[in-house]
């Protein structure tokens, strides 16, 4: 399982994705990424979860997201992306 960190923003977005593309060659067919410890975070994060989603697609897996805090639920709907992050 892949873990966000507690604090994801503009300034941390690119090193958060990285990291988690390095991770997904270990990963199994349906990689579980852990949001629970997010604390702080901005429409970064949901950038990183979508594009995190298209590597894992074009890696030939799936994307299962887990303790994704309500306020970014809330903001994935207002942008109407919600429907692309599978949350568990």
């Amino acid at each position: 399982m892949l873990r966000l960190p507690q604090e994801l923003n503009h300034a941390s977005a690119n090193a958060c994705l990285a990291q988690l593309t390095e991770g997904l060659v270990a990963e199994s067919a349906q990689v579980v990424v852990d949001a629970q410890p997010l604390q702080h975070f901005d429409s970064s994060a949901l950038a990183v979860l979508i594009e995190f989603r298209r590597a894992c697609a074009r890696a030939g897996k799936g994307l299962v997201v887990q303790g994704l805090p309500q306020r970014l639920r809330d903001l994935s709907a207002l942008y109407g992306v919600e429907e692309l992050l599978l949350c568990a």
